[in-house]
């Protein structure tokens, strides 16, 4: 049973079918107006899952069992490119399908690492350019643009400007946005688009003074453990939970994984102490969240084996939703 949190009277309603959602001020909305709050899963790259042999309906039954009601999907270019959209686009079509069936929401990710505009990235899958970004998302809009299950388009995962990727600024990078806004309009007048700031994603602080003045635009921070050192809450109120005051945020990484545990890596090392203060503070915000990464390979993952072990993080956000259930 999914879960539409209701900030105001601070109530939990069951979500029993797949609704059109908006932005209503800082809230993701249905039709009647309702505040959703979503909680769910990243998936890897549905080409890797492919070669693994596990894109598959049992798959997004395991995400909607643990208490995810939205699952991102991100598209590597390198993938894109390697199966084509023709080869590409019956993947999602599959997934989308399995997500509906278990009343998963879904947000579509075009899942580079970099500096789009100078064509600066930080590996080789995430390689590719603003005319092949902006094709995708044509390609999305008309596929997608009336399909409720897709709730989302997130332009692009983690705009980075920094070292060998250095020299976009802010204006530069909201002018390239709002020039693909515009592409994706003249076909789908009214999905919601999700913006990253910089620094892989986790930095919003322009939005204080340049935010997008669109409709139905939602902020994206991806505030792992180790951008900021402990306490966190401030440091995260400073730099992007600021802006849940007027825009919706949903937060579309987060995750982490114990020193010494498979896995590990920067920025993502931590102790148990991060599961609980990142919820705890999303909660206070009201603002959406989605672990990273519900795969056994890719870190920090959720789970240790095809059985669906959890791992430690793994544990504490399925073992959360079973809590939020029994409430």
């Amino acid at each position: 049973m999914k879960l539409i949190v209701c900030l105001l009277i601070g109530w939990l309603v069951p979500l029993t079918a797949i609704e059109t959602i908006q932005v209503s001020g800082n809230r993701f909305v249905t039709a009647s107006g309702e505040t959703v709050i979503f909680q769910g899963v990243n998936s890897s790259d549905p080409d890797k899952l492919m070669k693994d042999g596990h894109w598959n309906e049992a798959y997004f039954a395991q995400a909607a069992g643990w208490g995810a009601n939205v699952v991102r999907i991100p598209v590597h270019p390198s993938a894109w490119r390697e199966r084509s959209p023709q080869g590409y686009l019956p993947l999602l079509d599959q997934g989308i399908h399995w997500a509906k069936q278990h009343q998963l929401y879904v947000i579509i990710d075009w899942h580079s690492i970099g500096n789009l505009q100078d064509q600066l990235f930080q590996h080789k899958s995430y390689e590719t350019s603003v005319e092949e970004t902006t094709e995708f998302w044509r390609i999305m809009a008309a596929k997608y643009k009336d399909n409720p299950t897709v709730f989302a388009y997130e332009l692009y995962n983690e705009p980075t400007v920094t070292g060998k990727m250095a020299g976009m600024t802010w204006p530069e990078w909201k002018g390239l946005m709002n020039d693909l806004i515009s592409e994706i309009r003249k076909i789908d007048a009214h999905k919601i688009i999700l913006i990253a700031g910089f620094d892989w994603a986790y930095d919003l602080k322009p939005i204080k003074e340049d935010a997008f003045d669109l409709p139905n635009i939602a902020y994206v921070s991806h505030p792992y453990p180790m951008k900021r050192p402990e306490p966190w809450e401030d440091k995260w109120e400073a730099d992007w939970g600021f802006v849940a005051d007027h825009h919706p945020v949903i937060l579309t990484e987060i995750g982490f994984c114990l020193a010494g545990e498979k896995g590990e890596h920067v920025p993502v090392i931590s102790t148990e102490a991060y599961g609980p203060a990142i919820t705890r503070y999303c909660e206070q915000k009201g603002i959406s969240w989605v672990a990273w990464v519900f795969d056994p390979n890719w870190a920090p993952m959720m789970f240790s084996d095809w059985d669906f072990t959890p791992t430690t993080q793994g544990k504490f956000f399925k073992e959360y939703w079973q809590a939020k259930r029994q409430q």
